[in-house]
């Protein structure tokens, strides 16, 4: 995997430290990162929730749109989503995204509850391996449709 950096530009520079103090996004960005998992495309964003309602707002429709276009090209696409009241990780395929998405767009909740998730999305804690979403991506393509 492989990180890909968001796009600023700086405004302020501490010239003592060399440090950016003050910048701004220059560009939308699609996803945190993209790369291949055993010859499968996968690309995901991280994103962080304080409570147990995460909103929409958080996602931005030209990630969803290059989500979308990734999977039709033959990849996975992701949300990794870190609930920290909870202390819980979790991995939110793209379809489930878009049953939330679709929702907001028919007029219903612009989020969704951390309950409304299906638990066998959690990622578990495993010793040595900070974010072990490697098998959730087989049970991702394991419950796809077949085409």
């Amino acid at each position: 995997m492989q990180k890909i950096p968001t796009p600023i530009t700086p405004i302020e520079i501490d010239q003592r430290t060399r440090h950016i103090t003050l910048a701004y996004f220059g560009q939308k960005s699609t996803v945190d990162y993209i790369g291949a998992v055993q010859g499968i495309p996968v690309c995901f964003d991280a994103k962080e929730c304080a409570s147990d309602t995460f909103a929409l707002q958080n996602i931005h429709e030209h990630q969803v749109r290059f989500m979308q276009d990734f999977e039709k090209q033959g990849g996975v696409a992701f949300f990794l989503i870190y609930f920290t009241e909870r202390d819980v990780l979790y991995y939110l395929p793209l379809q489930m995204l878009m049953f939330f998405w679709d929702r907001a767009a028919e007029g219903g909740r612009k989020s969704f509850r951390f309950d409304e998730l299906n638990p066998e999305y959690e990622i578990p804690e495993v010793p040595g391996i900070p974010v072990p979403y490697l098998e959730l991506i087989n049970k991702d393509l394991a419950e796809r449709p077949e085409d």
